[in-house]
């Protein structure tokens, strides 16, 4: 009963997180599967948002608004890499890495050039729930109520005419021009939106952990790709409310993953490791699925053959 204990206060630590990284994982989904693009700004603007929502509480005491701006400075950086894809012709993986390049710099003149700031002692967006009714669950509930209403938000967003456009445009860029809509602009509002959800939710990690780190975004991209790919194959793709909440899911099955495997004792060193084979593992069960489904049907063909 002794060793349950530890486990159990690591998975409901995980939740909370997982609640969280799932706000970077829809952004990941947006351009990962929306745009159909690859995007490594995310480790960039990640840390772009943790690092203005820090300055803002440590400077000014004023965490919503850090959250605000932080959302703001990710939509920009986005824009920034879509700009290089669409009006400079760079592909989009030379341009993300260029802009992750260049935000690690900008990151460290937002935190005054310094590599972290601590948060220790500071008013944050988790301090008005101390001594709320629910008790130690008022901060899973809160970061639940965020998560549900970004998935709402972002669900009515893609149901508008643009959001249909949006998603047309990584289905098949070449139909959505010849239907006249520019494809360049869809490109950019993608690519803002999904960087602003990501530097959000690298805003509420930098409140939630009480730092924020020049190098915590480092892998980001990985993490979100194992949150959407996991739960895309778990929980299913039927509708795009279904996604959006899969995605949500698997960002939470995660970081559940990720605690089970320390808890049994992995250094935590070896997390990226465990990160990347998460990935790969996640990658190709999509394949494997499909191979399996192919036996079975193959094998009933020829059953249905050999009764005739």
């Amino acid at each position: 009963m002794t060793t349950l204990v530890p486990l159990l206060s690591t998975l409901l630590d995980s939740l909370e997180l997982g609640l969280i990284y799932a706000i970077m994982a829809l952004g990941v989904f947006i351009s990962f599967r929306t745009l159909n693009m690859p995007d490594l700004t995310v480790d960039g603007s990640f840390t772009l948002g943790a690092a203005i929502s820090a300055v803002m509480v440590f400077n000014h005491g004023r965490p919503f608004s850090g959250l605000a701006l932080a959302f703001l400075s990710g939509c920009i950086a986005g824009v920034c890499t879509a700009l290089l894809v669409t009006k400079m012709k760079i592909q989009p993986l030379l341009s993300g890495i260029l802009m992750m390049l260049a935000l690690y710099s900008i990151n460290i003149k937002v935190m005054g050039g310094k590599p972290n700031i601590p948060l220790l002692n500071k008013t944050v967006m988790f301090s008005f729930l101390e001594g709320a009714s629910p008790g130690k669950y008022a901060r899973y509930l809160f970061l639940l109520l965020i998560l549900v209403i970004v998935i709402i938000v972002l669900f009515l967003f893609l149901k508008t005419k643009l959001g249909f456009a949006l998603r047309a445009t990584g289905d098949n860029d070449k139909m959505v021009r010849a239907l006249g809509v520019n494809t360049d602009n869809m490109i950019i509002i993608g690519l803002a939106l999904s960087n602003g959800l990501v530097a959000f939710s690298g805003a509420i990690i930098a409140q939630y952990q009480s730092f924020a780190d020049v190098s915590m975004g480092i892998g980001m991209v990985v993490i979100g790709l194992a949150s959407v790919i996991i739960g895309e194959v778990l929980f299913g793709t039927r509708t795009l409310l279904r996604r959006l909440s899969a995605v949500s899911l698997g960002s939470v099955t995660y970081r559940l993953i990720v605690a089970v495997s320390l808890w049994l004792g992995m250094p935590p060193t070896d997390l990226k490791l465990v990160s990347a084979v998460i990935v790969a593992i996640a990658l190709s069960m999509t394949a494997a699925k499909d191979k399996f489904a192919s036996l079975i049907t193959r094998r009933a063909n020829t059953v249905g053959k050999e009764g005739e």
